[in-house]
């Protein structure tokens, strides 16, 4: 008996994507700008939006983070005031001190991978070209963290 053989196409998603820019995932299969799309009020109030949007949740994940790690550190702190742990503190000394030489030995070199070079090169050319939509996200941005 003849056993048919179906074909499959096979697309490998992790190569797809490394050709396409994230952008053109986010608005739409155009290669060119979101002016292109949008007038100037539609993208002002978008971007504007979107960054109010952003700061305000920042603004609110910033101030449950500094609790967290304030409350922390002080039951660390009474917690070895009164003798639920100890904490040793030379150890603590070299271990700052070691993460220091590391970071200063990684930050002389200051060399992007190529990988993030081009994700960094991506983002710059997107903001170029979407300069108003930018700027009333960083507007947005700034009164969402301020309210």
């Amino acid at each position: 008996a003849g056993a048919k053989e179906d074909a499959f196409n096979v697309l490998d998603l992790a190569e797809y994507t490394k050709n396409r820019p994230w952008w053109r995932k986010v608005f739409g299969p155009s290669s060119g700008s979101s002016a292109e799309k949008y007038n100037v009020a539609t993208q002002l109030v978008i971007g504007g939006v979107t960054g109010w949007c952003t700061g305000f949740i920042f603004q609110k994940v910033g101030k449950l983070a500094a609790t967290a790690v304030g409350g922390g550190f002080f039951l660390l702190q009474v917690a070895n005031h009164t003798g639920y742990i100890k904490v040793d503190w030379k150890m603590v000394e070299r271990d700052v001190n070691k993460a220091k030489q590391q970071l200063k030995l990684h930050s002389s070199g200051n060399k992007m991978s190529p990988e993030v070079k081009s994700r960094v090169d991506e983002v710059i050319i997107f903001l170029k070209k979407n300069v108003i939509l930018t700027g009333g996200f960083a507007g947005g941005f700034l009164l969402g963290m301020a309210s």
